[in-house]
């Protein structure tokens, strides 16, 4: 069962994002909030989330992230084309917060935070991102971001909660349109 706060935690805009010290002065920034309740112990909630090799296992666009350090190199398919952008780990807390922000690419950055719960461990996740001309007329692409994280934050649950971690990228049984994890 989802948190309440999940219910009322939409997309929210801001024209000038005065908090951020990452995103340009009066860019047009998008912020996406989410959340999931996920059945496993904090550490093991973090443990997966901070192991971001594994991201494809669970996250449908992401292609491979490659970790030197502190320094992240991610490949995905975007809005249908393949892009690449490197990124740093500005913040790291185990069993508590892993927070970025962009070193290429669109600009972005965010933090997924980690807190017991109810047996298990509530995940959320914020994204502020520098959104283009045409996606700051309307707001259709927000929604389509905003409703990805929270498909990625599902099929991280679902990950999470299969207990033992599952090597290799996720195939869709097209016949149901579910996400399923190849078998050890």
């Amino acid at each position: 069962m989802r948190h309440e706060a999940a219910v009322v935690r939409e997309v929210r805009y801001a024209a000038r994002y005065p908090q951020s010290s990452v995103l340009k002065k009066g860019a047009s920034v998008a912020k996406v909030e989410k959340d999931v309740h996920v059945d496993v112990p904090v550490a093991r909630a973090y443990e997966i989330w901070s192991t971001f090799e594994a991201f494809p296992a669970f996250m449908r666009n992401i292609e491979s992230i490659d970790q030197d350090g502190s320094k992240l190199h991610w490949v995905a398919t975007v809005r249908g084309k393949r892009e690449e952008w490197d990124a740093e780990i500005t913040e790291q807390t185990p069993n508590q917060v892993v927070a970025w922000r962009s070193t290429s690419g669109v600009e972005n950055h965010g933090a997924v935070r980690f807190e017991e719960h109810e047996g298990g461990t509530h995940v959320y996740v914020t994204i502020e991102y520098h959104r283009n001309s045409l996606e700051a007329v309307g707001d259709t692409l927000t929604h389509a971001v905003a409703s990805e994280v929270q498909q990625n934050l599902d099929d991280f649950k679902t990950y999470a909660e299969m207990g033992e971690p599952v090597i290799g990228r996720r195939t869709e049984d097209l016949d149901q349109g579910k996400a399923s994890w190849p078998s050890q």
